[in-house]
């Protein structure tokens, strides 16, 4: 019976995700899904590509938070929309929770939605949102086993960050076994290695946005 009702619910999911990414589509509005455990980085690297790419692009976040507004309170200075999802004590977003958060934005006004999910690397990996791209982001200060230990979220990732870089000689993380690990899940998967603190590795953080927004202007005019 419990199997029964997880094929369902996982079904009913991916439906929605479905029409999801084929609204997105017609709208031309790239969405990325950025999954990581808590206290990886991941509000502060909104909060650095808000700054460096609100002139150049229409952006706007889907804020995922188990319980508080915390998150989406420092990413208000930036003046870009802003859709708060409190989960009551989920472990992930869901394709209806980010239909809903949708229709509170104007699609047509926006070029690209971060969704930042709820902190976990196992719930957020098993559901599809309808996003054009999720995003493994870890760090150094957690050790270098996350692929090993969340394989589906790694396998999954068109891209991987490797948050906290500057703090490498402080800390206990083994690069080459990170990166081992990871090739035998995704062996082409990107990684960029960057520091939001000091700015190292942004540009090609932003770099890559710019390549996925083109890629996608492109497939509407072909």
């Amino acid at each position: 019976m419990e199997i029964k009702v997880l094929k369902k619910v996982l079904g009913a999911n991916e439906d929605k995700a479905r029409q999801i990414r084929q609204l997105l589509a017609e709208k031309q509005v790239l969405m990325v899904n950025l999954i990581s455990s808590p206290g990886s980085g991941k509000t502060t690297l909104l909060e650095q590509t808000l700054r460096a790419l609100g002139e150049r692009y229409r952006l706007a976040v889907i804020e995922g938070d188990v319980a508080t507004d915390k998150d989406a309170r420092r990413l208000q200075p930036f003046n870009a929309p802003i859709v708060l999802i409190n989960t009551e004590g989920g472990c992930h977003l869901t394709a209806p929770s980010i239909e809903r958060a949708l229709q509170e934005l104007d699609l047509d006004a926006l070029d690209l939605i971060f969704i930042e999910n709820v902190g976990n690397l196992v719930c957020p990996a098993g559901f599809d949102l309808g996003e054009q791209a999720k995003i493994a982001i870890v760090s150094t200060t957690e050790g270098d086993d996350k692929p090993a230990k969340y394989p589906l979220l790694f396998r999954q990732a068109q891209l991987v960050i490797l948050n906290k870089i500057d703090l490498l000689p402080y800390v206990n993380f083994d690069k080459a076994q990170f990166y081992e690990n990871l090739i035998t899940l995704n062996a082409d998967v990107p990684v960029l290695e960057t520091s939001c603190t000091t700015g190292q590795g942004l540009e090609g953080w932003f770099s890559w946005i710019d390549s996925k927004l083109n890629r996608a202007k492109a497939q509407v005019l072909t």
